[in-house]
C-alpha cells in the first residue's frame, strides 16, 4: 500500500453511509432516550450526534409549545417507570410504540421554562455539593494519613523500640455460621464489620479487631462485648496499652501489605507480632 493513498484518504460519514446503516444523525438540542442497552437513560444533545438502534430521538413537532429541556427533565423523572416496562431475556428493552404512548403533562410554555430554570439550578447545586464533598473527603483522608505519620513516626527518637507482640497479643477469631447464631444484642464482627448479632460474647469490650481474611487489614474499635469472627484477629491482651490508642495505631499501618495467603488474602498474627515499632 502506498503512503500517498493513505494521506489522500478522507474519513467521514456520508449521507449514503447513514442511509445504508441503522445509524441516524440527530440534530443538537433534541432529546435521546435509551430504549434497550442503558434502558431509561436520557440525554439532551449538545451537538449533532449519530445514534444506533438502542436509542430513540424524541423531536417535538412544535417547539413553540414544548420546551425541549422540559421534555428532558420530564423523561428523567419517569425513567424508573420506563425501566419497569422493560422486557427481554438477555437485555431489557421497550418498544417504540410504548415510548409514543407516554402522556406528557404540558403546562404553558412560560411555566415549562420556569420549571426548567429551577431544576437546572437545583441540580447544578447538587453537582457542586457532591464535588465539594468528594474533595473534602479526600482532604480528610490525606490529613489523617499525615497525622498518623507525625504521631507514630515523628517522635520515634523519643520512644522505646519494641515489637507489636511485646505490647499486645493478637488472637484468631471464632468460627460461627449464621444458622448457629441466636437472637441477641452481641455484635458478631467479621473482616467487613458488624454483619449480625448473637446472644453470646467471646471477648470483652473495649476491643480492637483486625480483618484477617476477605477485607484484609480493616480495623474496628468495639465498645461493647462482642464475638470476633474467624475472619478476624482480635486483641486478646492489651498488656496495659490503651485500646483506643491501639486502634489508631493499627489504622496507621498498611496491614494489607502483610498478606500471607496463596490464593485468598490472609493476615497471619505470627507475621504481625514481630513488627518493630517505637
Amino acid at each position: 500500500m502506498h503512503s500517498e493513498l493513505i494521506e489522500n484518504t478522507e474519513c467521514r460519514i456520508t449521507a449514503l453511509a447513514v442511509k445504508n446503516s441503522a445509524t441516524n444523525i440527530i440534530p443538537k438540542g433534541n432529546v435521546v432516550i435509551a430504549t434497550r442497552v442503558g434502558l431509561g437513560k436520557v440525554c439532551l444533545l449538545q451537538e449533532d450526534t449519530a445514534i444506533n438502534q438502542d436509542l430513540r430521538a424524541i423531536i417535538p413537532r412544535n417547539s413553540e409549545k414544548l420546551f425541549v429541556p422540559f421534555l428532558f427533565w420530564w423523561l428523567k423523572s419517569i425513567a424508573h417507570l420506563i425501566v419497569a416496562e422493560g422486557t427481554g431475556a438477555t437485555v431489557q428493552g421497550v418498544k417504540l410504540p410504548f415510548i409514543k404512548s407516554l402522556q406528557i403533562p404540558l403546562p404553558q410554555y412560560s411555566e415549562q421554562r420556569r420549571i426548567v430554570a429551577i431544576l437546572d439550578k437545583v441540580f447544578a447545586g447538587l453537582a457542586t455539593a457532591t464535588a465539594n464533598a468528594e474533595k473534602n473527603l479526600k482532604n480528610v483522608r490525606e490529613l489523617s494519613a499525615t497525622t498518623f505519620t507525625f504521631i507514630f513516626n515523628g517522635n520515634a527518637a523519643k520512644w522505646l523500640s519494641t515489637t507489636i507482640g511485646d505490647q499486645l497479643t493478637l488472637q484468631r477469631g471464632f468460627d460461627i455460621t449464621k444458622k448457629q447464631q441466636n437472637s441477641g444484642s452481641v455484635p458478631v464482627v467479621s473482616s467487613g464489620g458488624i454483619k449480625s448479632f448473637h446472644d453470646v460474647a467471646m471477648a470483652q469490650a473495649p476491643g480492637v479487631v483486625l480483618g484477617r481474611k476477605g477485607s484484609l487489614g480493616t480495623v474496628f474499635l468495639l465498645e461493647q462485648d462482642y464475638w470476633p469472627h474467624d475472619t478476624t484477629l482480635w486483641v486478646k491482651d492489651f498488656k496495659g496499652n490503651d485500646p483506643q490508642f491501639v486502634y489508631y495505631f493499627f489504622k496507621s499501618l498498611k496491614l494489607a501489605k502483610l498478606d500471607t495467603g496463596a490464593a485468598n488474602p490472609a493476615l497471619n498474627r505470627n507475621v504481625v507480632h514481630p513488627i518493630g515499632v517505637n
